[in-house]
């Protein structure tokens, strides 16, 4: 099995965690287990960075697909919360009667409030990505084999520093209704 499809394997992994562990809490009935399932979802990511180490240690040469597991691993840890309270709230009003989830803001000074703290979250995801990613560039300990790692950090700000500029602007810009 290649890297990649590992990705994505754990990506359906975290996934089913989170409906298997939201199905057990408001479908079965059974909290104690749905929460345990859902609280299992970090194993998932544990399970990720210990298969690229693994991978680069056999001699790898760190790819774009490398990355991408720190990539994921930082998203994961800094939006898992976010999405799995996200989901516990549609489920529990579909299935246990909870009140319908609040919308997203999307005018004025709430909406503008919502996109820094969603750029914030980026941020955090970016800091611990590029720390993993560090970590692999120190632990391969070769340039030429860790080349495609470090513009992966260099894109990464990039796209860290358009989503500033665009998430700020509304607090110089409030959208309107």
């Amino acid at each position: 099995m290649t890297i990649a499809a590992f990705i994505i394997g754990c990506e359906i992994g975290f996934w089913v965690f989170v409906a298997a562990g939201l199905i057990f809490r408001y479908i079965l009935g059974l909290k104690r287990t749905g929460a345990l399932l859902l609280a299992a979802t970090p194993l998932v990511d544990l399970i990720l960075i210990v298969a690229t180490v693994i991978d680069l240690r056999n001699g790898a040469t760190a790819s774009f697909v490398h990355g991408l597991a720190a990539v994921y691993i930082g998203v994961s840890v800094a939006y898992g919360h976010r999405m799995i309270r996200w989901a516990d709230e549609r489920f529990a009003h579909r299935f246990a009667g909870a009140p319908a989830p609040e919308p997203r803001p999307k005018h004025g000074t709430a909406h503008a409030r919502r996109e820094r703290k969603t750029w914030f979250l980026h941020l955090l995801a970016w800091i611990i990505g590029c720390l993993i990613l560090l970590g692999m560039i120190w632990f391969v300990g070769d340039d030429s084999r860790t080349a495609s790692l470090w513009n992966i950090i260099w894109r990464w700000a990039l796209v860290l520093g358009i989503d500033f500029v665009w998430s700020f602007s509304y607090t110089l810009w409030p959208k309107k209704a």
